[in-house]
């Protein structure tokens, strides 16, 4: 077999602000239906999404992903994120909906019926072997706070780490601090 494609189905409260969102990032709707069952389906040259309606569900509750995988993930980024700042003012960083700096390999989206979203080069590129441990904390914060939405977490691991890896260049420990200042404001500590 050959062309084969899958296509996620994702669920939400509201087909309608699903909808909205989407257009916001410069998707098209593609189909719509509200009865017997909600369902739409969006598209972005190639990125189809498709959702269904779930009465009393509850997007803070989600556990729903899928992974988008594109040749150059901050193109998409600064796409999305022009959407959000013509609609917001800025790009939302907390709460429903939300979107990730891009970091190497990628970043993530949650929108508003919490399904989380991550857009990833296609291309990997190998996780360095370091011995550094500002550099594998970062990782670790990293992972702890895009797949796990654990951001206190990731704050502590990464603070621990600026403070005892005093010998990491200027380069790892600027990369290091742009992170925690984006948990921070993440988390509504700094704005």
């Amino acid at each position: 077999m050959a062309n084969e494609v899958t296509i996620p189905l994702l669920p939400c409260a509201s087909i309608d602000e699903v909808a909205e969102f989407y257009v916001m990032l410069g998707f098209t709707i593609t189909y719509r239906q509200y009865r017997p069952n909600a369902y739409l389906s969006v598209r972005r040259e190639e990125i189809n999404l498709h959702f269904f309606g779930i009465p009393g569900y509850e997007p803070e509750r989600s556990y729903s992903s899928c992974l988008i995988q594109v040749e150059d993930p901050r193109e998409l980024y600064e796409a999305f994120a022009h959407g959000m700042r013509a609609v917001y003012g800025q790009v939302l960083v907390s709460g429903l909906p939300r979107m990730t700096r891009p970091r190497r390999d990628g970043f993530l989206v949650v929108d508003p019926g919490g399904n989380w979203i991550r857009v990833m080069s296609a291309v990997r590129e190998q996780e360095p072997r370091s011995s550094n441990g500002l550099t594998r904390a970062l990782h670790n914060a990293e992972m702890l706070a895009g797949s796990h939405a654990a951001e206190r977490q990731a704050l502590k691991i990464l603070e621990r780490a600026l403070v005892r890896e005093v010998h990491a260049s200027e380069e790892e420990r600027a990369t290091a601090l742009e992170f925690r200042d984006e948990l921070l404001e993440r988390l509504g500590l700094r704005s």
